[in-house]
């Protein structure tokens, strides 16, 4: 029975050293083409002064980091892309009930393709956005099941990469899972002689 705890601990530790853990991914470079409920017209870049006009869904990064990269063509919804990957929305006004899909493409100007897109801090809405990574340049938002705090409330959202973490690397699985063959068998063994 204790060898049996012993190989059932020795596999789990295996499979976690096994999981790639995700890293900030950086937006330093990165140019962004933005839709709204699939409409490249709805959505404002900072690169064209949030006018709308024809590619106003393209913008790169706030040089100055003090503002938003892209406004709702219906202002209700702003987007801050920082240059650690961390990306938060803002609610400008009340919000209605209805959908509110957005897709953010970052195209080749990623150094790392996009493997996690995950919240931060939702404490200032009732419910849970829909973030999905739709391909390894391009992330889905979906913003219709919340209900925000309050005007200017926000939400912060991360975006990553894989990278190492913490991880045990990946020749250390199989020392372990022979270290649990060795253990069983001894135990086994041990079982055998008495």
């Amino acid at each position: 029975m204790k060898t049996t705890t012993i190989l059932e601990t020795l596999v789990v530790a295996a499979l976690a050293a096994g999981q790639v853990h995700a890293a900030p991914l950086s937006l330093h470079d990165a140019t962004i083409t933005a839709t709204y409920n699939g409409s490249a017209a709805d959505v404002l870049g900072l690169d064209h002064l949030f006018a709308q006009e024809p590619g106003s869904n393209t913008s790169t990064l706030d040089p100055t980091d003090s503002g938003v990269e892209f406004l709702t063509a219906d202002y209700l919804f702003g987007f801050d892309f920082g240059a650690d990957g961390k990306l938060t929305i803002y609610e400008n006004m009340p919000v209605p009930t209805g959908d509110y899909k957005l897709t953010f493409d970052f195209g080749a100007t990623l150094p790392a393709a996009i493997t996690s897109f995950t919240l931060l801090d939702g404490s200032q809405a009732d419910g849970v956005p829909g973030l999905s990574v739709i391909d390894g340049h391009t992330i889905g938002l979906d913003l219709g099941g919340l209900a925000w705090h309050g005007d200017f409330a926000s939400i912060t959202t991360q975006i990553g990469a894989a990278g190492s973490g913490t991880s045990v690397p990946e020749p250390a699985v199989p020392a372990l899972l022979l270290a649990g063959a060795c253990a069983l068998a001894l135990g086994r063994k041990r079982g055998r002689r008495a």
